[in-house]
């Protein structure tokens, strides 16, 4: 297990049990985010650092109960409260890390990523690790509920422009990946960047 691996279970095992309860609004936009996927009955999506598992019964409903919907975390106290909130009515639960994912190449249509880009360990190749899962034409969607400034004064920091989260760097860090950035958002009460998987 590397360092990276460490410091996310650390930081996540501890918090688990109180997850859903610290954060209880953020439902209608997790669902609201996986329906910007544009997902058809019988696809296949992944909720790549699923945590609780929040996003599942959106992406659920968009796929429709022939579709395939996985949600993979490192972290099984997150997936143990997924479980317990029923959540794994809605997909699979996999723990499974995001830089290895037990998937064949193009298997899925779509990744959706709550929180995802700032607890990789290499962002680069774990990118490309989610196109690689992804088919041509394929969607991620990276998410945050909150945007980049209202999460930084949480933290009690401020924006910078080399915050991979900044247009500019995530566009640069998805093509190196086999993304083209389609669309941008971060506003005080949402962070959506939607790519499409390159041929």
């Amino acid at each position: 297990m590397t360092d990276a691996h460490t410091h996310v279970l650390d930081f996540f095992t501890p918090r688990a049990a109180d997850w859903d309860s610290r954060f209880p609004d953020d439902g209608p936009a997790y669902a609201a985010a996986a329906c910007l996927l544009g997902l058809r009955p019988g696809d296949a999506v992944l909720d790549a650092g699923c945590g609780t598992g929040r996003a599942l019964p959106a992406l659920r409903a968009a796929v429709g109960p022939q579709g395939t919907v996985l949600g993979a975390d490192l972290t099984p106290a997150m997936l143990e409260a997924a479980a317990r909130a029923g959540r794994g009515d809605s997909g699979t639960l996999l723990r499974a890390d995001v830089a290895r994912l037990p998937l064949r190449d193009g298997a899925l249509d779509a990744v959706f990523g709550a929180g995802l880009i700032s607890h990789v360990a290499r962002p680069e190749a774990d990118t490309a690790e989610l196109a690689r899962v992804v088919r041509p034409g394929g969607v991620l969607a990276l998410f945050h509920p909150i945007g980049r400034t209202a999460l930084a004064a949480r933290h009690g920091r401020t924006v910078t422009d080399d915050d991979l989260r900044a247009e500019p760097r995530l566009r640069e860090l998805l093509a190196g990946a086999g993304w083209r950035l389609e669309s941008y958002t971060d506003e005080d009460d949402r962070f959506l960047a939607l790519a499409v998987r390159q041929v």
